[in-house]
């Protein structure tokens, strides 16, 4: 399995680079392209990319197809999240930029919460 900082130092965007890793180890076929739009929080420092992909997967994996089914993935995006804000103080990525937190740190940071969220 290839780190998805390694994809982004070859060219992929955050985003793209987490599906990447996540679709090889997990053998799964989401479209890498949804993630071209979220690179540089969303091109304007919102909300990282690695971070909006890593929910976004938890969408994919653990979301519903109906209102009437409970909404499990709301909970796994919640624990994601925090794992982010516990270890770096935000989810921003303007500000993990002036944190000094390095793209492939929070990157693969990510990767490991998301996969250790769904294993749950």
């Amino acid at each position: 399995m290839t780190k998805p900082s390694v994809y982004h130092s070859q060219g992929y965007n955050c985003a793209e680079a987490l599906i990447k890793s996540y679709n090889e180890e997990h053998n799964t076929d989401i479209p890498v392209a949804l993630g071209s739009g979220m690179g540089t929080g969303v091109t304007v420092g919102s909300l990282c990319g690695a971070v909006n992909a890593a929910a976004m997967i938890v969408g994919y994996i653990k979301g519903r197809d109906s209102n009437e089914n409970t909404n499990e993935a709301r909970g796994y995006a919640r624990e994601l999240m925090s794992r982010v804000r516990e270890k770096f103080n935000s989810e921003i990525c303007a500000e993990l930029k002036k944190n000094k937190i390095s793209c492939a740190e929070i990157i693969d940071f990510s990767y490991e919460a998301l996969n250790e969220t769904l294993d749950k």
